[in-house]
């Protein structure tokens, strides 16, 4: 019997966990193989530092800048060395299992190679979750459920709460070893005619994370594996990658929330879901693990508020919904979305022609920006311009 039991030991479930832990609660903290490395860009924004110190201590790759290129390659080239601190990117095995070690320092108890499944039902409520091991079956009970595994979460299927087309983005990329012409101080993002964009992120001097995204129903229009080999023949990469025998260390796919936060779902009598499960990545850039770490640390927060008030109903877990912080990143989101459509109108028209006004205008060009690497809403002539 655990006070929390914890579904997803990514960095939304190991936030969650070790704030739980920390204030004397007793976690299960459950994850179907730790060593899977997810696919992903593994750009982590500046702001996790607030959330994890211990990251500066590590020789994680520091990141000062973006290059962003449309369709038609025009350039937008942004370094905020000097107005913020650096971001990071990392190898996504080696990031989740530090994080995780951290969770389990402060006390929670890690059960690997569980693959959750279903919930324990009693008297109508649900107090635990059903497990799939290599050993067979087992439960574990709680208090408190918290989903945090994922788009393939079979426990919010469970809820009702299935995904459809239209609601993700499916993501195919490698890490590889090789020289290079990447400035090692950049991430580098290629948005395309299609919903999506590529992407090279330096990993240290020699290594690197590449990969295309696609969303919306633009799934249906395109193959992920024939759009990926494309990016890697394109000339445009070729002049950052010259040489042919690179070495792939690893390489995945996986399906992503692509439309925002989703409200509606994020909180129930004794469950909370947090990180991808609940939609916590940016419809623009993709970025997730930042704002996962935030709904578990939020998450956990509430859980703490509801076991002092003795209220684990829907009434205080309400409260994580409407956390200013979590309305503020899902109105952010919204906004970006209902973007998404005029930008790519026309094989990416729109967006090329944004980045054409920010070649020129340096105001607009803050904007830009702004709105697509510090989540801010845009006025209300923003989009004016374009047109």
């Amino acid at each position: 019997m655990y006070d929390v039991v914890i579904s997803g030991a990514g960095p939304s479930g190991s936030k969650c966990a070790e704030i739980l832990a920390k204030n004397g609660f007793k976690v299960a903290l459950i994850d179907k193989n730790i060593a899977w490395r997810k696919p992903c860009g593994g750009a982590v924004h500046s702001r996790i530092f607030k959330y994890y110190p211990q990251l500066r201590k590590m020789n994680f790759h520091q990141i000062s800048g973006i290059t962003m290129y449309s369709a038609d390659y025009h350039q937008l080239k942004h370094k905020w060395n000097d107005t913020r601190d650096h971001s990071i990117t990392v190898d996504r095995l080696e990031f989740d299992n530090f994080i995780r070690n951290i969770a389990i320092e402060a006390g929670a108890e890690l059960f690997d190679k569980n693959l959750s499944y279903d919930f324990i039902i009693k008297n109508n409520r649900r107090i635990g979750i059903r497990t799939k091991t290599p050993s067979g079956s087992k439960e574990y009970l709680g208090r408190v459920i918290i989903i945090g595994d994922g788009m393939s979460s079979k426990l919010t299927n469970k809820l009702g709460l299935k995904k459809n087309i239209e609601e993700l983005m499916f993501a195919k990329c490698a890490i590889m070893e090789g020289e290079n012409n990447l400035d090692e101080n950049f991430m580098y993002i290629f948005f395309k005619p299609f919903k999506g964009y590529g992407w090279l992120f330096p990993l240290s001097e020699k290594s690197f994370n590449i990969g295309v995204g696609i969303f919306g129903l633009d799934h249906l229009k395109y193959n992920l594996n024939q759009l990926y080999t494309e990016f890697l023949r394109d000339p445009h990469i070729k002049k950052f990658l010259p040489n042919h025998n690179y070495i792939k260390k690893w390489e995945g796919a996986y399906p992503l929330p692509g439309i925002g936060v989703n409200e509606k779902i994020l909180y129930s009598d004794n469950i909370m879901i947090i990180g991808d499960a609940a939609g916590f990545v940016s419809p623009i850039s993709g970025e997730g693990i930042s704002p996962s770490v935030i709904s578990g640390n939020i998450a956990a927060e509430t859980a703490i508020l509801a076991f002092e008030e003795e209220d684990i109903s829907k009434n205080t877990f309400k409260k994580y919904r409407y956390h200013p912080t979590i309305k503020k990143i899902a109105r952010n989101y919204k906004m970006q979305r209902s973007m998404i459509n005029f930008l790519f109108e026309n094989k990416g028209s729109n967006l090329s022609r944004m980045f054409e006004l920010a070649e020129r205008d340096n105001s607009y060009r803050e904007e830009v920006v702004g709105t697509f690497l510090l989540n801010h809403t845009p006025s209300k002539d923003f989009l004016l311009k374009i047109k």
